[in-house]
């Protein structure tokens, strides 16, 4: 089990203790009269949800490394409700706590007044970006992240000198030469999987696809649901046959797969960062899309994407053209298992594997999707499933939080990566690539030979290699 160090702040400001002190005694002398927002900090009457209990500390993930009350959402909800009231500015400090969230939502799971926490930090973080300059190298880090990530022609721009590296077998060197953060950087950057890429060619499908062909009549094939499966921004370039061994499972369960038109970001990362204008624009342009197709069910590898997309009925609720057509997106949106499990899906062969089952923050937390995984996998034959220790705990990738906090973001997942490797596991499964990509770099960098894995693609793995092994390759 990992060590849970405190991690120290940065220098020159104040400790989490003197930050909490100088936030409840903000808190604590706003008269009775004057206690109502004088700043559009968040939707004040959401913070007055929180009963300040405390039973969310132990699920948020920097609470629970740092031990720090302002980096708890308990914290940073006193320090929201300061700054709203006017009695605390938006200093370096206040910052500092709110930029350290990972939007995990894991609170919101553990708490027993229905906090809407996931709505204030994102809210709070849009006051920030407004009214908060940051310095120059992370004004340019920033930039750079939301002027690439969202668009997949940049991002494989940027990364094809890599590629071409990989292909010559120059990575190792370039590992070795680069500093620091660029290693790291790398180290998230898978090399291209040939094995996937294969399963992908037998178990994929093209254009909109029909059931498994002979297993059932024209007509009820035309009588199928139908599932539309976006394909991310980030996701189509680094994990790309997640998106389509989703489309082949679902096929073979007897969905007709109807493909989008037009792909374009989520708007997570907007979301995230403070951009809700752009995200907004993302928003109005997927809603446009889902609806062209008009399919029964909504999907997303990425569980990040997915839990914004059930989030899209609350993005446009202020926008006439499109607040209708928005809640109904929002209540169409399924996970890959529920629909996989709905459709009664049998496995054709036996598969032996030992795997456990990490649960993608917005999976678990976002979207309420636990149990159908895990039943999934248990329905392989051959498959056994052994439980992870803290299995929703955040491993610290969250959008692009690996790269703007990367030492909490290490210490997160080293934490996973030991209850990884205590089960003794030959597969990690999750759902999302996200955690995909973090988890695997602390894997080779152990030299673990523990295989992570989309569920997507291990039920392709599972399905539909005559040849499947249970070997897990790095």
């Amino acid at each position: 089990m990992a060590t849970t160090p405190k991690l120290d702040p940065p220098a020159g400001t104040a400790t989490p203790d003197q930050a909490l002190a100088t936030a409840r005694n903000a808190v604590a002398t706003t008269t009775a009269e004057s206690s109502r927002p004088l700043r559009d900090v968040v939707n004040y009457d959401l913070l007055l949800d929180c009963v300040h209990c405390g039973l969310c500390l132990e699920a948020c993930p920097t609470y629970v490394l740092t031990r720090a009350e302002m980096d708890s959402p308990r914290g940073r909800i006193y320090l929201m409700k300061a700054l709203a009231e006017g009695t605390l500015e938006l200093d370096a400090d206040a910052v500092r706590h709110l930029d350290l969230c990972l939007e995990c939502r894991g609170c919101e799971t553990a708490c027993p007044s229905g906090v809407h926490y996931g709505k204030l930090i994102e809210q709070a973080r849009v006051y920030v970006e407004r009214n908060y300059r940051r310095g120059p190298i992370e004004r340019v880090r920033n930039w750079a992240i939301n002027s690439i990530f969202p668009y997949p022609a940049r991002l494989r721009l940027l990364l094809a000198p890599l590629r071409i590296a990989d292909r010559l077998g120059l990575r190792p060197l370039l590992r070795k030469l680069a500093p620091g953060a660029l290693r790291d950087w790398l180290d998230l950057l898978p090399a291209r999987d040939r094995g996937v890429e294969a399963q992908r060619r037998n178990y994929g499908v093209a254009g909109d696809s029909t059931a498994k062909a002979g297993a059932a009549s024209n007509r009820a094939v035309a009588e199928a649901p139908c599932v539309v499966v976006h394909h991310g921004c980030v996701a189509q370039v680094l994990t790309d046959s997640e998106n389509w061994n989703s489309e082949g499972a679902l096929a073979a369960a007897g969905y007709r797969v109807a493909r989008l038109e037009r792909t374009v970001c989520c708007g997570a990362l907007d979301l995230h960062n403070g951009n809700v204008e752009r995200a907004r624009e993302f928003a109005r342009a997927n809603v446009s899309e889902f609806k062209r197709r008009d399919a029964d069910s909504i999907i997303s590898a990425a569980s990040g994407c997915a839990a914004v997309f059930a989030a899209y009925g609350d993005l446009l609720k202020d926008d006439p053209e499109f607040a209708d057509d928005a809640r109904e997106v929002s209540a169409r949106v399924a996970d890959l298992s529920s629909l996989m499990i709905a459709r009664d899906y049998r496995f054709s062969r036996e598969f032996r594997a030992r795997v456990t089952y990490h649960d993608s923050c917005h999976l678990a937390h976002g979207l309420g999707v636990r149990e159908g995984p895990r039943e999934l996998l248990r329905s392989i034959p051959g498959v056994e499933l052994i439980e992870l220790a803290e299995a929703d705990l955040c491993c610290g990738s969250a959008g692009s939080y690996n790269l703007t906090e990367p030492a909490m973001a290490g210490e997160l997942v080293r934490r996973k990566a030991d209850n990884i490797v205590a089960t003794g596991a030959d597969y990690v499964i999750l759902g999302n690539p996200g955690c995909e990509l973090q988890i695997a770099a602390e894997l080779r960098r152990r030299g673990a030979r523990i295989r992570v894995m989309h569920l997507a693609d291990f039920l392709a793995l599972a399905d539909s290699s005559a040849d499947a092994t249970a070997s897990p390759r790095l």
